[in-house]
């Protein structure tokens, strides 16, 4: 099935978790879920890309396939009134219920103007407990750090590597993408420490830390792949 946008893919992920409801009850929703952190230019979308594809290629068929949801996507379920409501019609009671016991931890004390904030926090909870979903960047490892179906990445590089694919993704000069890469590291350290009170570069928040200016994004998939598959080898053939 050819998926045209990113509300389709979104759409696509909630229906096949509500078709094969009877198959997800077998493992007790202890479908794994993927945090990626990263340094800008790190080429996280370019890694959670080839790692889907490699799930997918090894998974049991009846489960529901992966699906990658970065910063645009979650924006865009966010916008979409009936895409959260359909998230949450799929979570039992009990699974809910440890949702709002986290979302009451990690918003203890903060004011009721961060509702963005909030949506965005529950909906990457709801996300990870459905499974099968690779989530970058949105402070997915703190969000998600007391689920025990999680695996929490994060890809660093060197700055001359990460300038040089920000050059070529967005046609940058030099010294364009040199600012942006400052600029952006700054905001999500930032976004981190504000809402969080944690340094997203802290190693320890992370499963692995994999340095993809010496590890190619197809090595890089393939050692997260292969601690998915460590980690649940029944939900493979």
């Amino acid at each position: 099935m050819r998926v045209s946008g990113p509300l389709e893919k979104a759409k696509l992920y909630i229906e096949s978790h509500s078709k094969q409801s009877s198959a997800i009850k077998k493992f007790h929703y202890k479908l794994p879920c993927i945090t990626i952190s990263r340094q800008t230019g790190a080429g996280a979308n370019a890694v959670a890309k080839i790692l889907c594809s490699k799930l997918e290629g090894n998974y049991k068929k009846k489960l529901p396939p992966w699906t990658v949801f970065d910063k645009n996507l979650i924006n865009k379920v966010l916008e979409d009134n009936n895409l959260p409501e359909s998230l949450a019609d799929l979570m039992k009671e009990d699974k809910y219920s440890v949702i709002e016991s986290l979302m009451t931890e990690i918003l203890t004390g903060q004011p009721e103007t961060f509702t963005l904030f909030k949506k965005t926090t529950k909906t990457i909870l709801q996300l990870a407990q459905l499974g099968n979903v690779i989530i970058i960047g949105r402070a997915g490892s703190v969000i998600l750090s007391k689920l025990e179906n999680v695996i929490n990445i994060r890809l660093v590089a060197s700055t001359e590597f990460r300038i040089k694919n920000l050059q070529k993704a967005y046609n940058f000069s030099r010294l364009d993408a040199a600012k942006f890469l400052e600029e952006d590291d700054k905001q999500r350290q930032n976004y981190v420490k504000t809402y969080f009170h944690k340094d997203i570069s802290d190693p320890l928040l992370y499963d692995a830390v994999i340095n993809t200016s010496k590890i190619s994004f197809e090595e890089t998939a393939e050692t997260i792949f292969l601690l998915v598959k460590l980690k649940y080898p029944r939900l493979f053939d």
